[in-house]
């Protein structure tokens, strides 16, 4: 039994910022940490001067692959006009911003610092999708990339080995994928705002313009199941359980938690906060869960005091629809084996007894690396203040919310759970 960890003192969320994640001919990493920092400026209700910032903590995974510049720590401070403040730039793949609020909220904790910026940022689009596949590739475990796997090629696998222990299908994917899309709309930050009833009724009216023969899907598990409209990428993986290719950034403030209130009467508080690091697949006992989120999980838990059935919504890492489940499961929210159930029987929409995925996940809301831990906190902060719209849980004694991120082939995992007082 590990022992319960605490910080040294708490810290709070007093503000955050994101960018709609897209893809971006206009614009390049720099631009997109400059709108989201500024969009975190004016979230701070009683305002906030930036000189007053005593550290950045940078996440991002391979700019120096994707666009060729690396170093972005001191060079984002600098655009921002925060130098010469300390910036270091965190690295855990698709985890790294996540890595970077962690980071960010241990110098708050330590009483070194009392108001740190922390986010992330990645710009991917300006490459083509085979050089994209080749620089996410490189979170890969050298042993997995001898074999040719890929990243969608790895989570076939894992599909394929959940079908097979536990009975599920590419049925039970479907269901994910058309929850994504369902909530993706509601999101205007979304890259994705068309639910597969909209894609299929596009694409309808595509093939009448064009005088070609109308489409008869009879609902969304028809059109999923069409190979011509959902094409196979990496079996069971098809087209539309994947995430896109994305650009964007996302930022948060962090404070200690005695001077929360002189920037919001409204902060969210860190309460638990867990990273764990696994094996390789070729080392792995089992290719139905992630030993790094199980650690982490149980680290986040042990540090709050909570269980999983206190988790009353969560973000988790979704970049392909089976990793939706499969992270359900070791975050301990329903019982290996259970979460799809879970998912076709509703409980994990919008309305349902645990949402999960609210934005639209990374399936549909973007996953633009670097960007997306500090993006799914910043989904968290939304909720829980009551600001996230026509998205907005229907529970008025919304308090908790986890938010759960993946690096690699789950080499590195993190969950952070948020509380509203």
């Amino acid at each position: 039994m590990k022992r319960r960890r605490k910080l040294g003192r708490g810290v709070a969320v007093v503000g955050v910022g994101m960018t709609p994640f897209n893809v971006y001919k206009d614009k390049d990493s720099k631009d997109l940490f400059v709108e989201a920092f500024k969009e975190m400026l004016v979230s701070v209700d009683k305002g906030v001067d930036p000189k007053d910032i005593d550290a950045l903590y940078l996440g991002n995974f391979t700019s120096d692959f994707f666009v060729h510049q690396g170093h972005w720590g001191p060079i984002i401070s600098d655009i921002l006009g925060l130098s010469p403040i300390p910036a270091t730039r965190t690295e855990g793949a698709c985890a790294s911003s996540a890595l970077a609020f962690r980071e960010g909220v241990f110098a708050v904790a330590s009483g070194f610092y009392d108001i740190v910026l922390v986010g992330g940022v990645e710009e991917m689009s300006k490459r083509t999708t085979e050089e994209v596949a080749e620089g996410l590739g490189l979170a890969l475990a050298p042993y997995e990339m001898q074999v040719g796997f890929t990243f969608p090629a790895v989570f076939g696998a894992l599909a394929t080995a959940y079908f097979a222990k536990y009975g599920a299908s590419r049925e039970h994917l479907m269901n994910v994928t058309i929850k994504s899309h369902n909530n993706a709309p509601l999101n205007p930050r979304a890259q994705f705002k068309l639910t597969i009833a909209d894609l299929m009724n596009q694409k309808r009216e595509n093939a009448k313009k064009k005088g070609e023969p109308l489409p008869t899907w009879k609902d969304e598990k028809d059109f999923l199941r069409d190979p011509k409209a959902n094409p196979p990428v990496a079996w069971p993986m098809n087209l539309y359980d994947c995430c896109p290719i994305s650009d964007g950034a996302s930022c948060a403030l962090l404070v200690a938690e005695d001077i929360a209130r002189d920037f919001t009467d409204d902060p969210l508080y860190v309460v638990g906060l867990g990273q764990g690091s696994g094996k390789g697949l070729h080392a792995a006992k089992d290719l139905t869960c992630f030993e790094a989120t199980r650690n982490a999980a149980q680290e986040a838990y042990g540090m709050s005091g909570l269980k999983p059935e206190d988790i009353q919504f969560a973000e988790v890492h979704d970049c392909f629809s089976i990793a939706e489940i499969i992270h359900m499961e070791d975050l301990g929210f329903f019982k290996p084996g259970e979460a799809y159930k879970a998912v076709e029987n509703g409980l994990t929409r919008l309305d349902g007894p645990i949402p999960i995925n609210t934005s639209g996940g990374l399936k549909c809301k973007g996953h633009p690396v670097g960007a997306t831990g500090v993006a799914q906190l910043e989904e968290l902060w939304e909720q829980l203040r009551g600001k996230a719209g026509k998205r907005q849980i229907p529970n008025k004694n919304l308090r908790i919310g986890g938010a759960h991120n993946l690096g690699g082939t789950g080499g590195t995992c993190t969950f952070t759970i948020l509380e509203r007082r």
